[in-house]
């Protein structure tokens, strides 16, 4: 999923459930009486920025060596609504209003993986395998859509995954703890699809916040991490998210990693127990609330990155990094496994306007943001005759 994007899928105008806006050959469709029996829950997750340890919690090194990552979540999400008829069976359907895709089916054998919606059929299989004509007695209709795409490093797609392990898991009733939800969201994406990534995602997604998470051979600890307003405020005034104007695929960046690991390659497992290590020292700073040390090592943590294997960086990212760092930030990261999307940086109050000049000129894009506290939440809507959605 390479290739020029030449607008920015973060800065476009939110969707949010408040005014969410259906998309059809580029047209909106307004909003649509709701039927007598019609019941919606909605559910969003939100989308994420890694600080340090990115990597460390891809297997198998974190069985082997244990993983370490100091993440947050940022105010653009992931969001899914699913619609039921009570007791009336037919078709389910799933329909993307980010890339006018939708799929119908009647059983679960209809659901082949095929590259369209198949984190929505991977979700449904695994949490919903009766549900179809001759299966469950309701009919579902999933609406999937994002404030940012897949590639664009922000953690998209299992924020979506998380979205809809929430969503579905209400309209079953089950209760299930953030743990839980994150494991469903990894098992779906890493077991069933066998998609190629870490547990970072999935779990930063479904808990939110500020984290230092912990991954061992048998089990994730998320540590939720007590930051005083100030320094948070600080931090996030600090911040700059630019748009490289490229999206990545990270299934190939991944599997050179983990085949430069598993082949004991030196440079990749040295930067690997350093990134992990930056992970802790990251941490601690940022709990002191030594911001400026804390920028530094961002940069630190980017050149142990581009040890992991080839790939990671490109000279658009290159470009873009050193007019950064030329005109004041401290340091940052191309986010996700690497290749494109976001640029992470941090900068001095008095060099924050330069920065993000130097950033346009060099053909990047700024992004506003703010750190977002909470992790998945779902909620039904009340619908009624006539009522609208």
């Amino acid at each position: 999923m390479c290739g020029p994007e030449k607008v920015d899928p973060v800065g476009a105008e939110s969707r949010g459930p408040g005014r969410e806006r259906l998309r059809s050959s580029g047209k909106i469709k307004m909003a649509t009486e709701v039927p007598a029996r019609m019941h919606i829950l909605r559910s969003k997750a939100p989308l994420r920025m890694s600080f340090a340890g990115g990597g460390t919690d891809v297997s198998p090194y974190p069985e082997e060596r244990g993983g370490a990552v100091l993440n947050c979540t940022i105010d653009k999400f992931a969001y899914c609504t699913l619609e039921y008829d009570l007791g009336e069976s037919g078709p389910a359907s799933v329909e993307s209003l980010d890339f006018d895709q939708k799929i119908r089916y009647e059983m679960p054998s209809d659901l082949v993986y095929n590259g369209e919606l198949d984190l929505a059929k991977a979700a449904l299989k695994v949490l919903l395998p009766n549900a179809g004509n001759h299966g469950i007695s309701d009919r579902l209709h999933l609406f999937l859509h994002s404030d940012a795409p897949a590639g664009t490093g922000l953690g998209g797609s299992s924020a979506m995954c998380v979205a809809l392990v929430g969503a579905l898991q209400r309209y079953l009733r089950e209760p299930v703890t953030s743990y839980e939800v994150a494991e469903l969201a990894y098992r779906i994406e890493r077991e069933e699809l066998r998609l190629k990534g870490g547990r970072q995602d999935q779990y930063t997604a479904a808990f939110g916040g500020f984290n230092f998470m912990e991954f061992e051979r048998d089990r994730t600890i998320v540590n939720p991490l007590k930051i005083q307003p100030d320094v948070l405020n600080e931090l996030a005034y600090r911040l700059l998210l630019c748009y490289t104007g490229t999206v990545h695929s990270s299934e190939q960046i991944i599997e050179r990693q983990q085949r430069n690991y598993t082949e004991r390659k030196a440079d990749t497992v040295e930067a690997l127990d350093a990134t992990k290590q930056l992970a802790i020292e990251m941490k601690n700073e940022l709990l002191r609330g030594n911001l400026d040390q804390m920028g530094r090592l961002l940069d630190t943590g980017w050149q142990f990155k581009k040890k992991f294997t080839e790939g990671i960086s490109n000279p658009q990212v290159d470009r873009l990094y050193a007019r950064a760092r030329e005109a004041g930030a401290l340091g940052g990261k191309l986010l996700g496994a690497g290749g494109g999307g976001y640029i992470l940086l941090f900068c001095d109050f008095e060099r924050r306007a330069n920065v993000e000049k130097a950033v346009v000129a060099a053909g990047g894009r700024v992004s506003t943001f703010s750190l977002e506290l909470n992790g998945l939440q779902t909620w039904g809507v009340r619908a009624s005759p006539g009522s609208l959605i």
